[in-house]
Order: structure tokens, then sequence, then C-alpha cells
């Protein structure tokens, strides 16, 4: 129904009272990222009080445990403190007070002025830590020990990327009245959109933290994009002393939203004022963002949004950046969004664990789309329990039910942080599960079918959806527990999974190991066979494996298989897919020339902030005397020539062509970031050539006094070390990524890895040169290869290995053998290594694979 100018002029002056009143005198949200003490290890007493941590690294927030890191597949293990002495105002001597974090990897303590008064267990999810009781006006004293030990009853259990410890995003100190809107207390949903109206209905939990019951009105406003109200909902209800109510208010139809979309991401706001209706007085003030739109995933047409039809072109995304690992900024997550929109990706999937609220907020602002994933997956090549690449599922019975709860309960965290934000289209339980020992099969598919019921609770307005379930292929199925099925490696082309009945899509096709620059290419891997297009109307979309090389246990290999490498510099596969489906032609490649002169840019260079929610991306280019990019690629050091900053190795950073930080086809690139404010110099050096100077500007309420102001200490980067802990051998082809030249009707590649001797990968009758080729997700020193028949008869092959599916190196060559046998093992030369392995048969009619393993030990 439409408004008269004179109702949206009185509503608009109501909230303009709601939202303009002195925040001080409600709801107070400070950044507590600055001026912290660390020490790794486990000193004695360190919550203490008095305790001295002068000698501590001083250190801001975000930080992580392995700063200074650079892709390596090793990282320390154990525990660290962080300290902070803060004051408390007075004026909150009535006020709950809590700590807000947005995530500490994994098992975290906190104490207040020598109390302990909490903990949590769960690296990847935020939690809040009331510490009203412990406090006092004036100086107190925080201390948190952390420890990023493998615990077998805490998600994940197994994954394939570093899970470095640390306080490694935001913490916030709030303040409160005892009545109050609970932590994440809004969920927004619009129960009835089309393109010509919507209702909004907001639900929100109020606490009341006093001793006494209080009556309490709820205002809330909704305000457009440009701010103007569109409506006003009021409600009130009592609230008994320490209880949690829900108000629950639905708007009238609202005329003509505007509709959350990739080309338009138009976001609303809800502002709710709380009132004391005993004392009259507001006592809370919160802000909620969310999104108008409604979306389906079908089963026979794909995923529509608003109506329209929309493949959802994606890429995988790892939060972890060079240098700082782990610990990046919400600007730095920001510019990660902005390089997948740029390239023209509809969708971001949240591989494999909660995301911090700042990359949601992106995807909001910036309209991407978001799969957001729980900490839930496994890895093939999974050993006994102690580290993590273990069973996914638990294989001790009492490790089981704190096991799943972990999971629910991050799973419950995640959902109620995001659930406001309009990018989200699903909620997805996991990854990968079937990595879990055969026997805890039927356990894992019954959890998940309990996460898909719990999500459905939490939240009825967007799917479940179960990541990489391409396994297993017999009646245990995983893709239809769930409300989506998401297809990983050669799950997109078994025969199984075509046109499944489910909503789906390819959550992950590979794309190749490369350094900068790379070829000028999207090598499809996995969809090679339908050259990348979507050709089948059944399937919503396909995800690129993956956006961002980042930092893996599992080694280089996969790694280093970003289309944009680790110092978020793209390669030339990134301006592929810009140009495929951006639309923007790629830049002149660089040439070899003669270096004469630096360039040095920035992401930008004013209104930087120093809480550690902010930094600048630095970039150099090597250039010749005509200023033209050359490829020459010499060693470059970025340098603070005067005020402050840091980079993640202190006042300066090196860049070398045949190190860790690297230079490569004449760039690098590095985040530079401040905790104090002030005007700071950078040059960029190289022998022999002209260097270049940036002059950035920090702002924030600490200013940069020379001489006065701490120096930024040396953090010289050195490769973790293990300190002769074994490199242990593995054995990879359980339910690994196989690919075929063709199958015979129900007898597909995956046959071959599904731990069964009596089932068998056959290839089609017609296939005159027909192969199976292993994927081992490794890069591997090989010192085994087995194959086991379902048959004994004499069966004439090759084995050879590959690093990329490209260069084949021999292992064996039985294509004249006579011997009959049903298992052969083959030990290659010391020194072969590969990801890859392809059997190849001579003769067609005996050609067949029951099992195929792959034992070595990862190599980077």
């Amino acid at each position: 129904m439409s408004r008269s100018p004179l109702f949206r002029f009185i509503l608009s002056l109501l909230v303009i009272t709601l939202v303009t009143q002195a925040a001080g005198a409600v709801r107070e949200t400070l950044n507590f990222n600055r001026d912290w003490k660390f020490q790794l290890g486990n000193p004695n007493g360190a919550e203490a009080v008095a305790y001295a941590d002068t000698a501590w690294q001083s250190v801001g927030l975000p930080h992580t445990f392995s700063l200074p890191y650079f892709l390596s597949p090793d990282f320390y293990v154990g525990y660290g403190w962080y300290r902070k002495t803060f004051d408390i105002p007075a004026a909150w001597s009535d006020k709950r007070i809590s700590l807000e974090f947005e995530a500490a990897f994994q098992d975290a303590e906190i104490w207040i002025n020598g109390r302990k008064v909490g903990t949590h267990q769960g690296g990847y999810t935020g939690f809040p830590v009331d510490i009203t009781a412990a406090v006092q006006p004036g100086r107190n004293i925080v201390a948190v020990r952390l420890n990023n030990l493998w615990n077998a009853r805490l998600a994940p259990r197994a994954g394939e990327h570093v899970f470095s410890g640390g306080l490694y995003r935001n913490v916030w100190l709030v303040a409160t009245d005892p009545l109050h809107v609970a932590w994440y207390g809004t969920f927004v949903t619009s129960p009835k959109v089309s393109a010509d109206s919507a209702t909004v209905n907001v639900k929100t939990e109020v606490r009341n933290d006093s001793a006494t019951s209080h009556n309490v009105e709820l205002k809330t406003a909704l305000l457009d994009p440009e701010g103007q109200v569109v409506a006003l909902l009021t409600a009130k209800q009592s609230i008994p002393a320490g209880t949690t109510v829900i108000f629950d208010q639905t708007s009238p139809a609202l005329p003509s939203p505007k509709l959350w979309h990739p080309d338009h991401p138009h976001l609303y706001r809800a502002v709710s004022q709380l009132t004391d209706l005993d004392r009259r007085s507001e006592t809370d003030r919160y802000e909620t963002t969310f999104g108008i739109r409604w979306f389906e995933w079908t089963a026979d047409r794909g995923f529509f949004l608003n109506g329209q039809h929309l493949y959802l072109h994606g890429a995988n995304i790892h939060q972890d950046q060079a240098g700082w690992g782990d610990a990046v900024t919400d600007s730095a997550q920001r510019r990660d969004i902005q390089m997948i929109k740029d390239a023209g990706f509809l969708i971001a999937r949240g591989s494999h664990y909660p995301a911090a609220p700042a990359r949601s907020l992106a995807c909001d602002e910036l309209g991407v789309l978001l799969w957001s994933e729980n900490a839930f997956w496994g890895i093939g090549g999974f050993r006994p329990d102690g580290y993590w690449n273990c069973s996914a599922y638990p294989v001790a019975a009492e490790d089981e039910k704190p096991f799943e709860e972990s999971v629910k309960a991050s799973l419950r965290a995640m959902i109620r942080i995001h659930r406001n934000h309009p990018s989200i289209v699903t909620w997805s339980m996991g990854n990968e599960t079937f990595f879990s020992a055969s026997a805890q099969m039927p356990k894992v598919r019954a959890f998940l079918k309990d996460l898909v019921a719990l999500t459905h609770e939490l939240d009825p307005t967007r799917p479940a959806a179960i990541g990489g379930v391409q396994r297993p292929l017999d009646a245990g199925r995983l893709d239809k527990i769930g409300d989506i099925a998401g297809y990983n490696g050669d799950g997109a082309s078994v025969p199984a999974f075509q046109n499944p009945g489910v909503p789906n899509l390819v959550a992950e096709y590979g794309s190749v190991t490369a350094d900068r620059p790379g070829n000028y290419a999207p090598g499809w891997a996995d969809l090679a066979k339908d050259n990348g297009q979507p050709v089948h109307p059944w399937r919503s979309g396909q995800i690129i494996w993956c956006a961002f090389d980042h930092g893996s246990i599992a080694g280089a290999k996969l790694g280093k298989m970003g289309i944009v490498d680790y110092f978020r510099i793209p390669k030339r596969s990134y301006y592929w897919y810009r140009d495929a489906y951006g639309k923007v032609p790629p830049p002149a490649w660089p040439e070899r020339g003669t270096p004469a002169r630096l360039q040095l840019a920035a992401s930008s260079v004013s209104g930087i902030r120093t809480d550690g929610t902010d930094d600048v991306q630095l970039t150099v280019t090597v250039l010749d005397a005509t200023g033209k990019p050359t490829s020459n690629s010499p060693p470059v050091e970025l340098a603070i020539v005067s005020g402050p900053g840091e980079f993640p190795t202190g006042p300066s950073i090196r860049f070398e062509e045949k190190s860790d930080i690297r230079i490569l086809d004449g760039q690098a690139a590095i985040a530079l970031r401040s905790y104090y404010a002030g005007t700071t110099i950078v040059r960029a050096t190289s022998p022999g050539l002209t260097s270049a100077d940036l002059t950035l500007s920090f702002e924030g309420a600490e200013p940069y006094v020379a001489g006065r102001t701490p120096a930024t200490p040396a953090r010289p980067y050195v490769r973790f070390d293990k300190k002769g802990q074994p490199n242990i051998a593995a054995t990879y082809g359980l339910n690994n990524p196989t690919f075929a030249s063709s199958t015979a009707p129900g007898l597909s590649a995956g046959l071959a890895t599904d731990g069964k001797r009596d089932t068998s990968w056959k290839p089609a009758p017609d296939d005159a040169t027909p192969s199976l080729t292993l994927d081992t997700e490794k890069g591997l020193a090989i010192s085994s290869i087995q194959l086991d028949f379902a048959e004994k008869q004499i069966h004439r092959f090759r084995v050879e290995t590959s690093t990329d599916r490209s260069k084949w190196t021999l292992v064996a060559d039985l294509t004249a053998n006579s011997e009959s046998k049903n298992a052969w093992e083959f030990r290659p030369p010391a020194g072969t290594t590969g990801r890859y392995v392809r059997v190849t048969f001579a003769d067609a009619a005996t050609a067949s694979l029951a099992e195929i393993r792959v034992t070595g030990l990862i190599t980077n």
C-alpha cells in the first residue's frame, strides 16, 4: 500500500531521533585490537595481574602464531598467550560488559584480572564472554591462552589448509544496559516477497540481565537503501529477570522493494530501539543490515534469484594471505571478494569453514552470492588420529558425542552470526565427509541427516547443502541427504551424478598448479569433457578450485592451485576468467627487457584506519627506461622510511625470485598495516634501479610520534622447522578422484577407488586405448603403486606418473606381459614424484581395475 509524503516525513523524523541520540547513553562498541602482548609457549602464571610481560612481543590484532607466514606446509603447533591492559570508565558501573571475539584458533581460555571468565572451543566462529563480574573501574588486565593442538573431539579433525593458532580476527569491547539486544540477536527475513511488494519480519532477542522484571517497548525502523523510512514497527512485552524473550514483528507490505541482486546489491537497515517503560529510558539501540530477495534451487532448471535464472560461475576461497597468514584485515577480505566480483564470478564458496563477518558483508555490498560452509570435512590419504589428516568422523566411540556437539556448536554459531546476510543462499554441512573410516560411514550419514534437520530448525528460509558428496558410489550415497548436492572433482562427470534429481552444482573443479604468471587458459581439469560449458540445464553452476593460493598441509601442489597467487597478484588464468565472465580484455603481458626503475602503487593512500580492520595493499613493478613493465624479477626491498606501519616481517620486506617471499614476472606485492596514525613514506629499492617512494596517510586516535612511539621490531622470516618430526608416508586412492578414458555402463572409474575388490572399473567396449587416472590431490615422492584386479588373468598395461597431467614419466611397461596375476606392486626409482598416476591398457578386452593405491610422502 502507498504512503503519503506526510506519513513518510513523520516516520523519518522519528527515525532520525532514534538513530542520532548520543551513542554513549546506550550501547558502546569499542575496537579492542591494539596494544596486545604476545608470547609463544605456555609460561606458568601468565594469567596473573602481576605477571611480568614486558619481554613479550608487542602486537596488534588480527594476529597469528605463525607471523610471518609464507605458504609452508609446516607451522607451529602448541600454546600461545596474549595479554592486554585496558581501562573501564566509571560510567560503566551499571553496564553489562563483554568481550566479543570474531574467532580464536582454536581452544581459548580467558581471564580478567586473574579471574577465569570464559572458554571456547572451535576456531572459526565468534563468541562473547561476559566480563562484568571481573572488571573494575580503571585499569584491568585480560589474558588469553590459546592452543592449536589437534583434538579428536573438535571439528575439524581433518583438512588440507593450515591450522595456525591465534587471535586472528577482530575483538570488540562492548558495554550495554542490562536490558539489551542479545549478541547477534536479530533475525530479519522476507516472508512474502515479489517484484511488486515485500513484507519484512524481524525477530529480536532481548535479554534482561537485571535482578527484576521490566516492561519493555521495542521500536524497529526499516530504512531503505537511501535511508528513507519504509516502516516503523512497535511491540511491548514484560521480560522477567535473567531471561531472554523474542519480539516477533512483521511489517505491512512494502511496495516496489529494491531487491538485492549481484547487479544491484541493495541493502536495507533495521534500526532497533529498546525502551524500559518502567524507567522511561532508552536502554539499547541495535542496527542490522539486510536485503530483500528470493531465490530457488531446482533439480531440473538450476538456480533462480528474484525469478531470474543465473548460472553460478564461482570460486572457492580460503582466508589466508601472504605474510599475515590467517590474520587478515576486514579490508583484505573485501579486496578478495572484489577480485572475485571483477572476474565475473557470481558466487564464492567459503571453503571449508565459517568466514569472518567482514567477508559476508563484502559479499552483500559488492553483490556476490555466498555458499557458507561449516567446519566438518575430510582429506584423502588420512592417517591415525593425531593430526589434521585423519578420519573426518571420530574412530573412537568416546569421541563421537563431543565431536558431534562441536560440529553443531559451530553450525549454530555460523547461522546466528551470518543469517542476516542476503548474499548467503545456502548453509553447507561440510565437505568430503566421506573421507572417514569405512566402519564409521553409517554414522556419518546419520549425523549429516541430523545436521540438515538442525539447519532447517535454525533457519527455515535457506536450504541445507552438503559439499563434496561424490563418494561413496554405493547405496550409501550422500548426495540426497541435504537439499543441495555439491559434487567435487570427478563428481562432475560420474554417471550416477548426472541429472541426479536433487538441486546440485559442481562445488569444486580443479584449475592447475602454477606459479605466476602461468598460462592464459582456464584449466578445466574435472570439467574438461564439457570444456567448462554449462551444458546441463539441471546443474546450477560450477565453482573453481580455487581463487587464491593458500597455505596447505598437503603441500604446494594443492596450495598453488589458485588463479590468483598468495600475494594477491593475478595469474594469467584469472584474466582468462575475467575476460570470459567479466568481459574485460586481458592486459598486455610484460616481456623481458632492461630494468631501469621501480613503480610502487597502493590500493589506497589516505584514510587508512589504524584499528586492525584496515590495511593497504602495495604492489611494486619493474619497469624499463620507457616506463614499460618487464618480466625481469630482480630482488626488491620495501622499507618504511619514516612514519608508522609494519609489514608482516617488520619495518621492511625483501622479495627474491627463489625465496618464499617472491617476486615473479616483474611484480611483487604485500599488505602493510599500522596501529598508529600519521604520514608514512614507503620506499622500493633494487640494486642498480631507480627507487620509488609512496606516501600513505593513516588515520586513528593514537598518533605516531617519531622517537616516542615504539619502533616496529624486525620479524625475520624463517620457514618453520618441524624439529625432526618425521614426514610420514600415507596411502592414497581410497575415494580420491579418478578419471577414465571411457566407462562401461554401471562400471564407473570411482569403483577403482571404493575400497572393494569385488567392484571394478571397465571401459566402454569400443575404447581402443582405455586408461584410468588417479588424482592423489597431493604432490608426492612416490614409493609404491599397487594395482588390484578382480580376475586373475593376463593384463597388459603401462603405469605412468605426472605432476600436471601433461608430461608423463614411465614407471612400468607391461604391455608385453604374459604373466597371469590379480595384483601388482611397483616401486619406482627414488626421486619419482607426481600427483597423478595413469594406467593405460594395451589389451582392451581385459582392461579393468578393481583398486589402485599410491603410497608416498608429501613434497613441497
